[in-house]
């Protein structure tokens, strides 16, 4: 669209802020970021009940095989072996199971108490305001692996205490930013218009503000998800994530750091499934914060 067509459009002889093509590009943006997390998410959930990965258990006379694509490989074993003789591309995809449902609960628990937090203080202010802001400002300041060992060392390893550690290390970054976005909120026509109605506190919070705040809570649930997954991958890799039998993408990064020299397609793997996994989503809960912020929409 011209300058000229984008003139007459308005009718007022002004350009739009945000014209439709900018729009349609951001909503294509996120599409194509979503589209290979869906496709990951169905790959791994899927698969398994296709019945076409190599059979479980340890071969002892098939240890340590290279992939089919490279010199001495078969594809019968796709992804190689391991030091056991196990299929590496049965256990990546039953450790990417383990690992995108710990990112998504991992961000519902940060985020749940985060985003209630950061409501009230930014709503309700004064004293209330300032204990939520302590709080956040504390946790902030420790470094989440010191808040992991204190709480693995004497609960220790499990899921639930790594959902525990997730929420945590998580819920003060999601606390910051609902509050400051309840600012904002609070201030608009309409909530004052509803406080002059005799509209109660809890019924505009619940009913008013916290509907304007779902496109941040979205976009920050997004990105805590990746923030979940890296922080699971080193307490795994540290031996502080999931407890075996259970895998993730974290642990056999772990188990196949040793075999680097010999196997490195052990390690290399998960590694290159987390930088990706994590990269797209973060790329993604961008592009959602951008969508929803009318600030980064007029860039």
């Amino acid at each position: 669209m011209t300058q000229l067509e984008l003139e007459t459009a308005t009718g007022d002889g002004t350009v739009p802020v945000n014209p439709p093509r900018r729009g349609r590009r951001r909503r294509t943006s996120v599409f194509w970021l979503a589209l290979p997390l869906v496709a990951a998410a169905i790959l791994v959930f899927v698969l398994p009940l296709t019945g076409l990965l190599p059979e479980a258990g340890q071969n002892l006379d098939a240890t340590r095989r290279a992939p089919g694509f490279l010199a001495g490989g078969s594809w019968s074993h796709p992804l190689g072996t391991d030091k056991l003789g196990q299929d590496v591309l049965r256990q990546f995809v039953s450790a990417g199971r383990i690992t995108i449902v710990i990112g998504l609960v991992g961000a519902v628990v940060a985020i749940g108490p985060g985003t209630l937090l950061g409501v009230l203080a930014g709503y309700f202010r004064g004293w209330v305001d300032r204990i939520i802001s302590v709080l956040i400002d504390a946790q902030l300041a420790l470094p989440f692996i010191l808040i992991a060992l204190a709480i693995i060392s004497n609960r220790g390893s499990s899921l639930p205490v790594l959902f525990l550690v997730l929420a945590l290390t998580g819920w003060a970054v999601c606390a910051r930013v609902t509050r400051s976005a309840t600012l904002a909120i609070r201030e608009r026509q309409f909530v004052l218009g509803l406080r002059a109605a005799g509209a109660s506190e809890p019924r505009i919070v619940f009913r008013h503000v916290l509907p304007n705040l779902a496109g941040t809570i979205v976009a920050l649930g997004t990105l805590q998800v990746g923030t979940a997954i890296l922080i699971e991958s080193a307490l795994s890799f540290l031996g502080l994530g999931v407890v075996p039998p259970m895998v993730s993408w974290g642990s056999l990064l772990a188990s196949g750091q040793d075999e680097l020299s010999q196997a490195w397609w052990i390690a290399f793997f998960p590694g290159l499934a987390i930088t990706l996994l994590v990269l797209l989503v973060n790329l993604l809960g961008d592009a959602l914060l951008t969508h929803h912020d009318p600030r980064k929409r007029r860039r």
